[in-house]
């Protein structure tokens, strides 16, 4: 493998001469390849393979000077190994033992960025130590860069450095313990110097109070997330028929995710890529309101790769609701994460859990879900019994405090399943599973136990006759609390429901045509009789969506929301 990117490389530095008829290379100028650079800058970034040590033969321990393909490099105490003890990618390592020397005898003119070398043990040879040096007047003197690492498998290992030096360099490694014990070195590459990028963020803007207005638009702002506890928040303001489009690019090796937030703090979008992949969000904003943009890290911070942020506005008429760029491999969730919930503990008023059964938005201050979501069909019923093992949900980030089965005891309230108990009876673990506290709120007996109940049952019917259903339910408002103030008690309940027949690619099969039942119910005894008709609590989605701030079916085209978010159902 080794050899064939060798040649890969020189190919294309090959074409690259003959492309380009006034590049000369020199003499000592390693083989070179071309790659797109992370830099804010956009340039191209050239990265050098200095030397993988196949072409240089030397088979004494005796200091000498070896030619390589990039140079001449000094072997002291070191030989070239080819033995099959010797760690090695492709047919040649270096070997060093005592206190050997591997020393580049000629100087590169484009500094260095970040070194990267290949190490491991020799043999059954304990573990040793080793260090990588620079020098920038021609070897007259040398610095140490970064920390001596130590060497204990026999399996190639890849160290790397940050040196970020401009200019003239050459490099030495130098084993470091004295002992016997011998190393082998192979694959040692340098990255071309890159300036430090113009960074336009002002710390510190590391909550919403201290966020950087990101300027007229379109705007692009860079930033460095320093450390992976490093925050960074940027604001700017929206109308109601306008759409957010924010990007970010992220620099290699890390992973920062993007988030949208209201003026509230609650995450409304979000984007959350693996590592080193740009983040978009596309948000069709509602109301009238300024913004946050939050990037934070997941994984790795850099005090010198910034990332870019990029910001526009534009008009996208209103009504219908926004458009859903979040990603979910869940059923659950096929019409849209309503409030663009975030498995992170950094939006804890908007923490996504995806559980077999169902999704939900959980709400740690309130102590209660803000959205439950599932999908119905024949598949999930069967004849398990009611488990009525209600219990904490110990799967909360650690810290959280976790509502008890007791938690609504002397409250007046019943413990309200979102997601029913009698619509997960297929197996026991799927009926325990909405036995939950997180699947609960405080809910009026003649709220849960009426109308609420009755339109449950009436789902439930449809389903039997052969019907598919996608199901949001949750509470709004605040009626004071229970349990100490952990527990919000919701002035309304809501449910909103997607009905389609029995079929496959649901999300396409929903038209201007596709049935939308919901409901919005008063939480309190006084205001509701449980002999209620629970179809005389129906409302539009569009309705629901104003009370909650939620955009129930983001993943429907907007066209089709328009049409029949706005109908109120009367079948």
């Amino acid at each position: 493998m080794k050899v064939t990117l060798r040649i890969l490389a020189v190919t294309i530095a090959a074409i690259l001469l003959l492309t380009i008829p006034s590049c000369q290379q020199s003499p000592t100028d390693p083989t070179t390849v071309q790659q797109v650079s992370n830099s804010p800058r956009g340039s191209l970034q050239k990265v050098t393979v200095m030397e993988d040590f196949e072409l240089g033969t030397k088979t004494a321990y005796a200091i000498a000077n070896v030619t390589f393909g990039s140079g001449v490099w000094s072997l002291d105490e070191a030989l070239v190994g080819t033995s099959t003890s010797d760690p090695k990618n492709g047919t040649k390592s270096i070997r060093t033992r005592n206190s050997g020397k591997l020393t580049m005898k000629f100087n590169r003119t484009d500094g260095a960025g970040v070194v990267t070398v290949n190490h491991a043990k020799y043999g059954s040879d304990a573990n040793t130590t080793w260090s990588l040096w620079y020098s920038t007047n021609s070897g007259s003197t040398w610095t140490q860069t970064g920390t001596s690492v130590t060497t204990s498998s026999t399996t190639l290992s890849t160290a790397s450095f940050t040196v970020n030096t401009a200019g003239t360099i050459r490099f030495e490694i130098r084993k470091t313990d004295g002992t016997t014990n011998r190393v082998n070195f192979d694959n040692f590459t340098i990255n071309d110097y890159a300036a430090a990028p113009t960074v336009t963020e002002v710390e510190p803007n590391n909550t919403t109070a201290t966020a950087n207005p990101v300027g007229a638009v379109p705007a692009t702002q860079t930033g460095l997330v320093s450390a992976t506890t490093d925050i960074d928040f940027f604001s700017l303001s929206a109308t109601s028929t306008q759409t957010i489009t924010l990007g970010l690019t992220v620099p290699a090796g890390v992973n920062y995710d993007l988030l949208l937030l209201n003026s509230a703090g609650t995450t409304v979008a979000s984007s959350a890529n693996a590592a080193g992949v740009s983040e978009s969000i596309s948000y069709n904003s509602t109301t009238n309101e300024s913004y946050y943009i939050e990037v934070l890290s997941t994984s790795g911070s850099s005090t010198t790769t910034a990332y870019t942020l990029t910001a526009n506005l534009s008009t996208y008429g209103g009504g219908g609701g926004g458009t859903d760029t979040s990603t979910s491999t869940s059923v659950h969730l096929t019409m849209g994460n309503p409030s663009y919930a975030v498995t992170l503990t950094s939006s804890p008023t908007n923490y996504k859990m995806e559980k077999p059964q169902y999704v939900l938005s959980y709400h740690r201050d309130k102590g209660t879900p803000n959205w439950v979501a599932w999908h119905l069909n024949a598949s999930w019923i069967g004849s398990t019994p009611r488990q009525d093992d209600f219990r904490a949900d110990a799967t909360l980030p650690s810290g959280w405090y976790q509502v008890g089965s007791t938690s609504y005891s002397g409250s007046g309230y019943d413990r309200g399943h979102m997601c029913p108990s009698a619509d997960r009876t297929k197996t026991v673990a799927d009926n325990s599973a909405t036995f939950l506290m997180t699947n609960m709120i405080p809910q009026a007996p003649n709220n849960n136990q009426g109308p609420w109940a009755a339109m449950e049952n009436y789902l439930r019917t449809l389903v039997t006759a052969g019907k598919e259903l996608y199901i949001y339910s949750g509470g709004y408002g605040s009626q004071g609390t229970i349990n100490s103030g952990r527990v919000n008690v919701p002035t309304r309940t809501w449910k909103v429901v997607v009905v389609l027949d029995e079929g496959t690619n649901d999300l396409g099969r929903v038209t201007t045509t596709t049935r939308l039942i919901a409901v919005d119910m008063p939480n309190s005894n006084a205001l509701i009789s449980r002999t209620a008709d629970w179809k005389t609590f129906r409302v539009s989605v569009d309705a629901v969506e104003a009370a909650t701030g939620y955009n129930f079916f983001g993943k429907v085209s907007t066209a089709i929301q328009s049409s029949i978010e706005s109908v109120v159902d009367n079948q």
